[in-house]
């Protein structure tokens, strides 16, 4: 692993001198106090990986510094030194979570011990990490459900892209084609399989909350910054980081966003240093991402540095050849989670499954599988078992005129009137029914949405 980062807190400048000599000339670095409050500061500003205190200082003691290490950040490992080798020092310093102590006058051969024992720990730390994530739903390509052209296509783009060295990479797609699912299919699929794979939902979070939880803050960033917090993208370093629904953040966001694309330099909220950082950026949307660079809510270079590799999903609509496969794949599943045996679906549910338009896509299958085995009495998935939307699907599509028979006037016409127009027909049409609505207009439950919000109805 890397050369450590050292903190050595000690008003005896000799020890000092000599752990920069030493430790220095060893790729580590080092950076030493005379005093805890001054040892303080620099902790907060360099972020450590071990820090040696000394047990009497001036102003603060040793203890109270290693307290307050811990308060800042729990997991710092810490070593505690005294040059009385009592019991009861050694004791308190273990009790208050020094990870070793160690009596004056010292040898360097017992530091490089100690030393050698922290790169082990943190080692041990960072492989049983690695083990959670392996632990987690790792799916990989050759798992993924569906032998339609469409989802051949993409499995393959996402292949290659996924095994290329990409910073950036753009999942287009409406809500439930499966964004998050192929984005932890790439990472798994990539050279940064094993590091870290970090995720967050952009439109889940206020907007403080987002940017504290992206960047990290320093303690007294903000009132409630009690201790400092790393953020997502230094926690994620050598790895990736999934931004789900990228076009609902902010343009200020959206800047130092960019910043860490173009730079690979992060900075945390309240602090001065900069830290590298080397991550593999997903991002996913279901939105119009240049509709929102029109409507300048979404900027045009932040835009054009996420799309170098862009994949858009296909709906479930466009690939009903995989149905059937889903079907089985949901029963399978659900078997084993509700302690179930259904068997199969019979013909006639299947053929519905199949004619529904399926607004909410692959999401919506699962939800409605889950369903039908929840409910189901026999062997096998029955009509009656499936939700009264799809047992009726006879919804008409919108009635009139079609737009090819509209006479367009001498003084023109305003196209997103007219779209505005059959949006709000639609919803009153079924009595703004969202879903209704949006299987009337042949879009998803999400586009649906954000039509509406665009032009407030």
């Amino acid at each position: 692993m890397k050369s450590l980062k050292i903190l050595v807190i000690d008003d005896e400048n000799l020890i000092c001198w000599s752990f920069k000599k030493q430790y220095n000339n060893k790729g580590y670095e080092v950076w030493t106090a005379e005093s805890g409050e001054k040892g303080l500061q620099l902790f907060e500003l360099h972020d450590p990986d071990v820090v040696f205190i000394d047990n009497k200082l001036p102003g603060i003691s040793g203890l109270e510094v290693l307290k307050g290490i811990k308060a800042l950040k729990e997991d710092t490992l810490l070593v505690f030194m005294t040059a009385y080798g009592t019991i009861e020092t050694a004791v308190k310093a273990m009790k208050s979570g020094a990870f070793e102590y160690v009596n004056k006058p010292f040898s360097f051969d017992e530091i490089d011990i100690i030393l050698d024992n922290i790169k082990k720990r943190l080692q041990v730390e960072n492989e049983i990490q690695v083990l959670r994530r392996q632990q987690q739903e790792e799916v990989m390509f050759d798992q993924v459900i569906g032998k339609s052209r469409a989802i051949g296509q993409i499995i393959s783009l996402s292949r290659r892209i996924a095994r290329s060295e990409a910073s950036t990479i753009l999942l287009l797609g409406e809500s439930g084609t499966g964004k998050d699912l192929l984005a932890k299919v790439i990472h798994n699929e990539s050279n940064r399989r094993g590091k870290p794979f970090v995720t967050i939902n952009c439109a889940s979070l206020p907007e403080t909350l987002l940017e504290s939880e992206l960047f990290g803050y320093e303690k007294g960033a903000f009132t409630d910054a009690k201790r400092q917090k790393k953020g997502l993208f230094e926690i994620a370093n050598g790895g990736a980081v999934y931004l789900d629904e990228i076009g609902e953040i902010n343009v200020s966001l959206q800047v130092k966003l960019l910043g860490i694309i173009e730079n690979k330099i992060t900075r945390r909220l309240g602090g001065t240093n900069n830290r590298h950082v080397d991550v593999r950026i997903i991002a996913a949307t279901n939105k119009n991402l240049e509709e929102s660079i029109i409507e300048k809510t979404f900027r045009e270079d932040l835009y054009y540095r996420l799309k170098v590799f862009t994949i858009t999903l296909p709906t479930l609509r466009e690939r009903k050849e995989d149905i059937p496969l889903l079907i089985r794949h949901f029963i399978n599943f659900f078997n084993v989670q509700f302690k179930k045996n259904i068997k199969t679906i019979s013909a006639d549910a299947e053929k519905l499954l199949i004619k529904y338009d399926w607004p909410g896509n692959v999401r919506e299958m699962r939800n409605v599988i889950e369903r039908a085995i929840i409910l189901e009495t026999s062997e096998n998935i029955r009509a009656e078992s499936l939700p009264g939307e799809i047992r009726n699907n006879n919804a008409p599509r919108a009635e009139g005129k079609s737009l090819y028979d509209l006479v367009i006037p001498e003084t023109g016409i305003v196209l997103h009137e007219i779209e505005k127009s059959i949006i709000k027909q639609a919803l009153e049409k079924t009595n703004f029914n969202q879903t209704r609505a949006a299987q009337l207009l042949g879009v998803s439950r999400d586009s649906l949405r954000y039509k509406k919000k665009k032009y407030h109805l």
